[in-house]
């Protein structure tokens, strides 16, 4: 397999790893909130956005492979 094709699966990996964690995110922001947490809520919430983010920055790089 070429070097190109190995860097697509690989990227394309990554997006999916990354979309999987993105699901569990909201719920533990959630359970921060309840446990009175704010502030650690916030700071994953604000995580979450960075990594849809860099997905959108991943997406962007296999389309231009």
């Amino acid at each position: 397999m070429e070097y190109i094709e190995k860097t697509r699966i690989r990227i394309a990996h990554w997006i999916k790893h990354n979309e999987d964690h993105l699901q569990e995110y909201e719920p533990l922001a959630h359970e921060l909130e309840s446990a009175g947490k704010n502030e650690s809520a916030r700071y994953i919430r604000e995580m979450t956005a960075l990594i849809a983010q860099s997905n959108d920055c991943l997406r962007s790089a296999l389309k231009a492979l």
